[in-house]
């Protein structure tokens, strides 16, 4: 449940309350993930409200350029600073130390931005739910498969994997590796072009009654002609044998690429219709603030997030989690 304007302490008391194991030991991870990002941008913030202990136009400037070194993004940085000094002046705030609280406040503010965020999957109730990957070389689009497939086989759910990344070489070993690791069936073929393997998988899961099929694809952004008539092809496909699919597009990020994910982002959304990110490698970054700026950006929710290497670490998004993470040294 997300937390409300005016309630931004008590996401900080909820969590000081933390009633089931298991989510004190999602919070756990979130806080280990997002250390190289705190220690780098809250640390920084401190800094600057013992510096400037008066809210005036330099401490916005130098706070200004704390959150674009954090890569949340100019855009959402300009917006973020014009909502805080409306704030304190609403609000009357002129001590440094008062405005932190605000600075977190805003940040939920501005993630949520009045919407009801959706980080659930969209699952078909008449047949497999099909859930498209897309994403350049390199983000982790593979072992993310994986590991959504394990997270789902522990959720009772009956899946299959298809190999759509027929260009790069050990793309289907890899997931036949997964595969294997999470007792999931798997769809390949080395001498099939991707929308006939996609549509033999689809065919397969159709006719076996599989509750959900993760399609891998090449992770290839050439020219957005060619990426448009490629995915456009592989949606064809995937509608012919299943009406309404795919019920998800995740287009995989890499944390760690910053300002570089935005502009992969945005390239995707230009070609294709995505309906959610994935954000790996959030653990091996101290720019932590890109899962800001591309909701900001793109106006596309974040849906999981990689915080760690095991299986177990590929997490559903929570921006409450997220924001107390990044600045619990920040308000206690």
């Amino acid at each position: 449940m997300f937390i409300g304007k005016g309630d931004k302490m008590g996401l900080f008391d909820k969590f000081k309350k933390i009633i089931t194991k298991e989510e004190k030991q999602e919070i756990e991870l979130y806080d280990k993930a997002l250390d190289k990002t705190r220690n780098e941008f809250v640390s920084k913030l401190n800094i600057l409200s013992k510096k400037n202990r008066k809210v005036d136009d330099s401490y916005f400037e130098e706070l200004e350029e704390i959150l674009i070194m954090a890569d949340i993004g100019v855009n959402t940085v300009m917006d973020f600073i014009d909502r805080l000094k409306k704030r304190c002046k609403k609000d009357n705030i002129i001590d440094a130390y008062d405005l932190r609280e605000v600075i977190v406040d805003e940040m939920f503010i501005i993630y949520v931005n009045n919407e009801i965020m959706v980080n659930k999957i969209n699952y078909n109730q008449n047949g497999p739910t099909v859930i498209l990957f897309v994403g350049v070389n390199g983000v982790g689009k593979t072992t993310t498969i994986g590991k959504l497939a394990y997270k789902l086989k522990n959720e009772g759910k009956k899946v299959l994997l298809i190999a759509g990344d027929t260009f790069r070489a050990g793309a289907i070993e890899q997931l036949e590796i997964w595969a294997s690791k999470t007792a999931s069936d798997i769809v390949s073929s080395i001498n099939k072009d991707p929308s006939s393997v996609i549509y033999d998988g689809l065919t397969k899961a159709k006719d076996e009654n599989y509750d959900v099929v993760l399609i891998d694809t090449a992770g290839r952004l050439q020219n957005k002609v060619n990426l448009m008539n490629e995915l456009d092809k592989i949606n064809k496909v995937i509608g012919k044998v299943i009406p309404n699919a795919p019920h998800e597009v995740l287009l995989v990020i890499d944390a760690t690429t910053g300002q570089n994910g935005i502009s992969q982002a945005k390239n995707f959304k230009d070609v294709t219709e995505i309906t959610g990110i994935v954000l790996t490698k959030l653990d091996g970054t101290a720019k932590g603030g890109i899962v800001l700026g591309i909701k900001e950006s793109i106006g596309i929710p974040v849906k999981y997030v990689g915080l760690g290497e095991q299986k177990e670490d590929l997490k559903v998004f929570d921006i409450e989690k997220y924001i107390y993470g990044l600045f619990k040294d920040m308000v206690r």
